[in-house]
């Protein structure tokens, strides 16, 4: 039974999706979690309410951090080959997928809300009501996804892309040395380093 030949289009496709997916994702996520993901409202003194938000990164700074680390694996599945190559790819799928997991979490977590309620009471922790979400989280979640696609099929198709350092390397052989001018019989400072040299001033073999 004879092995199937990577196809060169199927493998620059799925660079090109790779690539794509992997620069997508962590943009997404990053601009996500800068966002607002829940609000709500706080009791104050005297029966006073005041409207409290928090962001993403203040609900959990997982994603943020994993897109970051998903982004650099991207980078580094170019730069290496074989075994490290799917090591790299496999952390950029476990990236997208803690980014998924930690923004479904952060879809209902309201700790960041109550503890902004506590310091607007000045309690060591306090209720908040009203609370709401926001479609951030699921743009966070997107992201992941995005991260987790472009990890699998660096896991997939990693074996027909290119490497970095590939384009770069030398050729084994020498170049070729170029052959000295004979010299100047008119300058007589050239004919004795020549002879100094070893060499027939003449354009003669040396000595």
């Amino acid at each position: 039974m004879t092995a199937a030949v990577p196809n060169p289009r199927t493998g620059r496709r799925t660079l090109a999706a790779a690539l794509l997916m992997g620069a997508l994702g962590p943009a997404l996520v990053l601009l996500a979690t800068g966002r607002t993901w829940s609000e709500g409202t706080a009791a104050a003194e005297r029966g006073i309410s005041m409207a409290q938000q928090a962001s993403g990164q203040e609900v959990t700074a997982l994603p943020g951090a994993l897109a970051v680390v998903g982004l650099a694996a991207l980078v580094a599945v170019f730069a290496v080959r074989g075994a490290a190559r799917r090591f790299v790819a496999g952390l950029l799928v476990l990236s997208g997928a803690g980014v998924v997991g930690a923004s479904v979490t952060g879809l209902s977590d309201t700790t960041a809300l109550e503890e902004k309620a506590a310091k607007v009471a000045g309690l060591t922790r306090a209720s908040i009501a009203d609370v709401g979400h926001t479609a951030w989280p699921w743009v966070a979640v997107a992201g992941g996804v995005l991260l987790l696609l472009a990890g699998l099929l660096a896991l997939r198709f990693g074996p027909q892309w290119p490497a970095m350092s590939g384009r770069y390397e030398r050729g084994d052989a020498p170049a070729p040395r170029r052959a000295k001018a004979p010299a100047d019989p008119e300058r007589p400072e050239e004919l004795w380093k020549a002879l100094d040299r070893g060499e027939d001033p003449t354009g003669g073999p040396a000595r």
